[in-house]
């Protein structure tokens, strides 16, 4: 696991977790901001009356409503990026990296807005009258390279290709694995239930939700989405309004550091600019999926006779699933002052490393080298290669546990639930495992990241022990509707590549990993989303700016249309 998880997070280094990924991703949003002038703030209230029907016609084609295409795609990014994604952005960046994520949010509105506006104008009709569409149809339509002698090039077949395979990947990164994995630790560690059990109950009831389709889908998502947002945001208040003290503070913590980093604080050894820059439009984009290419495929679907409206619909989902949800969350953290509170819990391998020497987070000389050490893999820092001494679950040797990017206090070393003695190998820093150490483990405090520090969160409010209840229900509806939405975007892929025929093939192996990921190391599952959500963003960016006059002239066709056709309704700013 330790060898997968390295290997993973090599390779993110060089795509997700490069600042070229983060500048791309950015520079599009803001490119297209500029370039429409604002859509996303110009077109927000036209938006509102178009998902609540204003303006729909008898002869719109599709398969779900506005409303249904929207919390479909909601649910599909409504999901664990809201609840434990945000956390893991404040563990690794701190309060400043709330902020990009708001950045990322904000511009994301316009990202969302064109990805889903093209995809929408060239969906397809499949024989059986259902829809079918995303950016692989848009890229196998408008992307081939015609050369001078008149030769077509199909690069837009290829590229679709690419991005469809990339889809089925990332429904298995972002929307089955994480997914079911957040649940099923809420659940053990509120109710203590078996985490097999879990996953084997939600895995017969996802696969009996998307064996009915989209049509299903929708319906299930439409219930869900505002039943969970009520669930999740009257819990969330409590927990603010108990630290209403923080309230102010918190606010300009997320704001103050946002061009410096954040200092380190309490465990918290702190974060350079670039590392709260980088880990905060990474999560941002891991919430909201604006540029993703997502959310186009649900969208595809909804009933219009023009793509622009479905576009402006989507401008409502980073909005609501960042400024609003994200920031809420944030908040509660923040407010809370957990997020930089050391706590009892058992050290995770794949999140833990050992030092040869002893540290101390109290020092500052101490906290800045383990700060540069942690984000940037480099620094006069060695590792620990050896054996461990422990006597009666105490260690003997002068090493420092880093676990959560914390250095961990008061370590006790566990076999079951007795202390342990003997020896244990550790090479490179890391504990390696063999038959006679699979049931040792390491118990302290440190830092604690995703659902865990969610969770702890809502524990110190009025609600007090039932905090957690409403964080493992909220994880429950988020995630779980996260899981169906996105097994529709994997279908739509399968179908794009090999047919309709193999839909059904591709659901029975979703449903097999979303029950497998229920019990398997969270850490690795986190990382290897980081992997799916990049390779899938790439070509659907890429696409969106050769398409950029397609898109603006697609625009302007549909404001000149709806002036005729309902020349009483008022424009919105800058519409003539």
């Amino acid at each position: 696991m330790h060898k997968i998880n390295e290997f993973i997070l090599w390779l993110d280094q060089y795509i997700g977790g490069h600042p070229w990924f983060v500048y791309f991703l950015l520079g599009t949003g803001l490119f297209f901001t500029i370039y429409l002038g604002f859509p996303q703030i110009r077109y927000f209230r036209h938006a509102l009356r178009v998902v609540l029907g204003k303006f729909d016609k008898k002869t719109d084609i599709g398969d779900t409503s506005h409303f249904q295409a929207l919390a479909t795609a909601l649910s599909g990014t409504v999901g664990t990026g809201n609840i434990a994604g945000v956390a893991l952005a404040i563990h690794l960046g701190g309060p400043a990296a709330l902020f990009w994520m708001l950045v990322t949010a904000l511009l994301g509105m316009c990202t969302k807005f064109v990805e889903v506006l093209i995809s929408h104008k060239y969906r397809d009709i499949l024989p059986d009258g259902s829809i079918s569409g995303g950016p692989m149809y848009y890229m196998k339509k408008r992307l081939n390279i015609k050369t001078r002698s008149g030769k077509v090039i199909k690069t837009g077949v290829w590229l679709g290709a690419f991005f469809a395979f990339a889809t089925i990947l990332s429904s298995f990164g972002t929307g089955s694995l994480p997914q079911i994995n957040s649940i099923s630790d809420a659940m053990f560690a509120t109710w203590n239930i078996n985490k097999m059990l879990t996953g084997g109950v939600l895995a017969v009831l996802l696969g009996l939700i998307i064996i009915g389709g989209i049509k299903r889908i929708a319906k299930v998502t439409s219930a869900m989405v505002p039943a969970m947002a009520i669930i999740y945001f009257l819990g969330a208040f409590l927990v603010i309004a108990t630290n209403y003290q923080n309230i102010i503070p918190s606010f300009i913590s997320v704001f103050s550091d946002a061009f410096t980093g954040s200092a380190a604080v309490g465990g918290f050894l702190g974060a350079s600019f670039a590392f709260s820059f980088n880990r905060g439009v990474n999560r941002g984009l891991f919430s909201n999926e604006a540029g993703q290419g997502s959310a186009p495929i649900a969208h595809s679907a909804a009933r219009a006779h023009e793509p622009v409206s479905e576009g402006v619909v989507a401008i409502l989902e980073p909005f609501i699933d960042t400024v609003i949800i994200c920031m809420l969350t944030g908040m509660v953290l923040l407010s809370s002052g957990v997020w930089n509170e050391k706590l009892p819990n058992r050290f995770e391998d794949a999140d833990m490393f050992v030092l040869q020497g002893v540290y101390s987070d109290s020092s500052p000389e101490d906290a800045a080298l383990l700060r540069t050490y942690i984000s940037k893999g480099k620094g006069d820092v060695q590792l620990f290669s050896g054996t461990l001494n422990i006597v009666e679950g105490k260690i003997m040797n002068e090493v420092t546990f880093i676990h959560a990017q914390s250095i961990g206090d008061e370590i006790v070393v566990k076999s079951g639930n007795t202390p342990f003695s003997g020896g244990l190998a550790v090479q490179n820093g890391r504990f390696t495992r063999d038959v006679t150490t699979n049931s040792v483990y390491f118990y302290g405090n440190s830092l604690l990241h995703s659902a865990a520090l969610t969770t702890e969160a809502f524990n110190r409010s009025i609600l007090g022990d039932y905090g957690k209840y409403i964080v493992a229900i909220g994880i429950l509806l988020f995630a779980f509707s996260t899981a169906i939405s996105w097994s529709y975007y994997g279908s739509r892929a399968v179908t794009y590549l090999w047919g309709p025929r193999y839909d059904i093939h591709f659901k029975v192996v979703y449903v097999l990993a979303f029950f497998l990921a229920s019990f398997t190391d969270t850490t690795i599952i986190w990382n290897l989303s980081y992997i799916t959500i990049a390779i899938m963003t790439i070509p659907n960016l890429v696409g969106l700016w050769i398409l950029h006059k397609d898109i603006k002239t697609t625009i302007k066709d549909y404001w000149v249309d709806f002036k005729q056709n309902w020349p009483d309704a008022k424009l919105p700013m800058g519409e003539k």
